[in-house]
């Protein structure tokens, strides 16, 4: 079942490669922050890199609005670092690669690509904001892997 404007955020633990090695994070310790939570499809593909590039270029409007924002995909946190360091992404990614957050979220394709790839548990691009209390304040799930969530509403979201 999708979460719900108002529902706490799922404890789930994911995985972040740092220069330190492997740490894990969960994503509902956000220090008293909001938090933006971006799910993307795959790393090295040309939409997904186009939104995190973005981002990484904006990343003081979101520090102003007193935000934490990870990007979230199925790959291993390993491929991650090697296309951040790659395409200049500087915000951090998490790897949701035992597809907790995805199926918690309800943010999965069944199918993604089908007729081409027909790969199975991606996650569909996708936008949540929860407040500073751990409240989901807005969310936006994409059934088109083409486009990208729509980034004014969310500095909104992450505004009020």
């Amino acid at each position: 079942m999708a979460l719900q404007i108002g529902d706490q955020i799922p404890e789930i633990t994911l995985l972040q490669k740092t220069e330190e090695g492997v740490e894990k994070v969960n994503i509902a310790k956000n220090s008293g922050k909001n938090l933006l939570l971006l799910f993307i499809p795959a790393a090295g593909t040309g939409v997904c890199t186009e939104e995190m590039c973005l981002v990484s270029k904006d990343w003081n409007a979101y520090n102003d609005l007193n935000a934490v924002v990870y990007g979230v995909s199925v790959d291993s946190p390993f491929a991650q670092e090697v296309w951040a360091k790659a395409n200049n992404i500087t915000l951090p990614l998490l790897s949701d690669f035992n597809k907790e957050a995805i199926n918690a979220f309800d943010a999965k394709y069944d199918i993604w690509l089908p007729g081409t790839f027909d790969m199975h548990g991606v996650a569909k691009r996708s936008a949540f904001v929860f407040n500073s209390n751990g409240k989901l304040v807005h969310s936006e799930v994409l059934e088109n892997a083409g486009e990208m969530p729509n980034l004014n509403k969310v500095k909104e979201a992450l505004q009020s």
